[in-house]
């Protein structure tokens, strides 16, 4: 089992004895997660190793698994739509009935009476909220940018948020303006000793890359993330297609599906019959678990690109930064955090500045390797699993 003292080779050793000394004062309690998928997607990934993390430092802690059908997670991936910006749809009686029905078979299902704190991840399970006993503190950790949401998807919301006893954003630009609980501020974090962040043998990355086709001799400019039109998978080829009228590089779009998102398989077949008939374009939707062909495939890449159009947080860009990458992002949400621009990378707005900030990259190999220095210590410095788990033990014993 992973320990504090694994990752004492990357953060200082007073942050290893506080935590200690955090979880010391919090013994006897007991935490529980719910997210509604277990493989797919930026949330299960944390939860996968904050949760034993957690229990390491002798702090009971459980995570569930929120269900659902079809129907709902159509829905769901609506509001979450709908939060990001307005005019994304809108929300009918069928829409509320499917809502609590799925909220109400997984009330028989989760168990949280046991616990003293329970963190509910994202809109999809916000509902349970309904079970919350007295001297519990229920906590909803909100992944999305819900700075400027359509309205009605917010008063959605409303018929639960004010329940809890506080909310998490990622950064203080997501915190909707009218929101009548505490929020409180907690970027997310990757884990360095995860199968797709830690050191890996070359011959590994060699091999991967070969499998699927990829000539490892030639530039590679990767996208990771999964297939969502907010990702922009179709403007990141048009913009690959502006580079090579240069360069002779090669695009990988590499991605899966999360089990929470149903438009995924849609955006793939687009992404799939777009790039048909070009040889140096690959869209690989690999399965969720396939973290270290993602670890050889950030470590191989020349250029890591992550040309959101809107975005929750987008960790990915802390990986490729972890790995000593620079990286070009879209100029929103948790992108904007994670690349200092100039510095650890560059932040852009249109397609044709995604194909000049590449191009510039390309050129300039001794750019490239001062920028992913400066990239892996940031990310060192602030966006490790430590820091998060930090965050959340100080924010249960300030509410306890």
């Amino acid at each position: 089992m992973i320990t504090l003292e694994d990752y004492s080779r990357y953060v200082d050793r007073e942050i290893i004895e506080e935590l200690h000394l955090l979880a010391k004062g919090l013994r006897g309690i007991k935490i529980l997660h719910v997210n509604s998928t277990k493989k797919g997607g930026g949330v299960a990934e944390i939860l996968s190793r904050l949760v034993p993390l957690t229990n390491s430092l002798g702090i009971e802690t459980n995570w569930e698994v929120f269900s659902g059908s079809d129907e709902f997670f159509r829905f769901t991936k609506k509001l979450h739509n709908m939060l990001h910006m307005p005019n994304q749809g809108s929300i009918d009686s069928e829409d509320i009935n499917i809502y609590l029905k799925t909220t109400y078979d997984n009330m028989q299902k989760i168990n949280t009476e046991n616990y003293d704190v329970v963190f509910i991840h994202d809109p999809q399970p916000l509902g349970l909220v309904v079970k919350k006993m007295k001297n519990q503190k229920w906590i909803w950790r909100c992944h999305i940018d819900t700075s400027t949401p359509d309205e009605k998807a917010w008063s959605f919301l409303e018929l639960f948020v004010n329940s809890y006893d506080a909310c998490i954003f990622h950064i203080p630009e997501f915190v909707y303006k009218n929101i009548r609980i505490p929020p409180y501020i907690i970027p997310p974090s990757i884990d360095p000793l995860h199968p797709k962040n830690s050191e890996i043998d070359e011959e590994f990355i060699a091999e991967t890359v070969a499998r699927y086709g990829v000539d490892a001799s030639r530039p590679i400019i990767l996208q990771v993330s999964r297939f969502d039109r907010l990702k922009d998978p179709i403007g990141v080829y048009k913009a690959y297609r502006l580079v090579k009228k240069k360069y002779d590089c090669q695009l990988v779009l590499l991605g899966s599906y999360a089990t929470d998102d149903p438009e995924g398989e849609e955006v793939y077949k687009e992404v799939l019959s777009l790039i048909s008939e070009d040889k140096d374009a690959f869209a690989l939707n690999l399965p969720p678990d396939s973290h270290r062909e993602v670890n050889a495939f950030q470590r191989m890449a020349t250029v890591v690109l992550q040309k959101s159009i809107r975005e929750g947080f987008g960790l990915v860009v802390s990986e490729a930064m972890w790995k000593g990458k620079p990286v070009i992002g879209g100029n929103t949400g948790g992108i904007r955090r994670q690349i200092v621009e100039g510095y650890t990378g560059f932040l852009v707005n249109t397609i044709e500045g995604t194909a000049y900030r590449t191009r510039q990259l390309l050129s300039d190999e001794s750019l490239r390797r001062k920028m992913g220095e400066y990239a892996r210590e940031w990310v060192r410095h602030r966006f490790l699993i430590i820091r998060h788990l930090r965050d959340y033990l100080m924010l249960i014993k300030s509410l306890l």
